[in-house]
């Protein structure tokens, strides 16, 4: 319990290592992170808006997981140069079939809170995150939901027609109800590779790790996601077409377990 209470930030060199593996290889990125700051002329109120539904089928024997869907925004509430502050909503519902197909059982509020700026080459940003989970047409349990705070680092760049952007958050908790996180860890890259005209190819990967306070008998957890595919660019909207692998962490909010799955769908996009 002590080794796992010990670990804090500093303790993340081992995972970032791997994260950078991760973005040698070429194949992460972030499906549904937001847009990096671009720059404005002077100060503007709402200069930008974007949105994003994904539906993607999980291949795995529990009956709690079948289908996965994320539907959402994020909006400039300012921009200022190449200064902004965000708001995103995100909502997530999980699918099984253990009473009927199409079973709602879960359902999870994400609200964050980002004021980023660039700094040479790079965007810097500070995070508000909070999520809460739910359990659907279930009996009703404990409150779970947390809130964190931290920092992200970030760049985006273009090398002959690939559109590459890499991130890495650190938050800690401030809040939570249920929940044994201290840290967690985001790390990744984007990668958008332009074929002809409007179609293109994506891969990408994502790393997720959290430090607990070692009150749930369970140490350090780490999970992440690989997921390829391809793109068309539409005038006013953009569609992916995925296939990917994931371990997630905690997949039902009571249980604490890890799950491990393939996956197959689809992300609309206004970008």
């Amino acid at each position: 319990m002590k080794r796992a209470m010990g670990r804090g930030p500093w303790a993340m060199g081992r995972t970032l290592l791997v994260a950078a593996v991760l973005v040698g290889i070429g194949s992460s990125a972030l499906a549904q992170s937001i847009a990096p700051p671009q720059k404005t002329d002077g100060f503007q109120l709402f200069p930008r808006y974007d949105f994003h539904l994904t539906a993607e089928h999980l291949s795995h024997d529990d009956p709690r997981y079948v289908w996965d869907m994320n539907y959402g925004g994020e909006l400039d509430l300012f921009g200022y140069r190449s200064t902004r502050l965000t708001f995103v909503a995100n909502y997530q519902a999980g699918l099984g079939e253990e009473f009927h197909p199409f079973d709602p059982n879960q359902g999870n509020y994400t609200i964050d809170g980002v004021l980023s700026t660039r700094v040479k080459g790079f965007y810097v940003a500070g995070v508000f995150h909070h999520l809460s989970r739910h359990l659907a047409d279930r009996p009703k349990r404990p409150p779970v939901d947390w809130n964190m705070f931290g920092g992200r680092v970030g760049a985006v760049f273009n090398r002959n027609g690939t559109d590459v952007e890499a991130r890495v958050d650190l938050l800690g908790a401030i809040l939570k109800t249920n929940v044994d996180y201290n840290w967690e860890m985001h790390a990744g890259l984007r990668v958008h590779h332009h074929v002809y005209g409007t179609f293109g190819l994506i891969g990408s990967a994502t790393l997720r790790e959290i430090t607990t306070n070692g009150l749930g008998n369970r140490g350090t957890q780490t999970g992440g996601r690989l997921e390829a595919g391809v793109r068309l660019n539409g005038r006013g909207a953009a569609i992916e077409l995925f296939i990917g692998i994931e371990r997630r962490l905690d997949a039902d909010p009571i249980d604490r377990l890890p799950k491990r799955w393939t996956v197959a769908g689809f992300r609309l996009l206004s970008r």
